[in-house]
């Protein structure tokens, strides 16, 4: 049976009212790092604040233990 160890990213947003600013190049170099540890990306989402702008992302990776 395969067992699972979970990680989990949170990278903030910036900006006016903290909101729509995001570093997608820093967040992409992170998440390649993580996988070459043997990270596998299963979710990505945001958190929303208000009238459409993302307070965070969080992405969960998976890896087998």
């Amino acid at each position: 049976m395969t067992r699972w160890e979970y990680h989990v990213v949170k990278s903030a947003t910036s900006g006016f009212w903290l909101g729509g600013h995001f570093d997608a190049e820093a967040f992409g170099t992170h998440l390649n790092e993580l996988g070459a540890k043997g990270w596998e990306l299963v979710s990505c989402f945001d958190t929303n604040q208000h009238q459409g702008a993302s307070r965070d992302v969080i992405a969960i990776l998976k890896r087998t233990l």
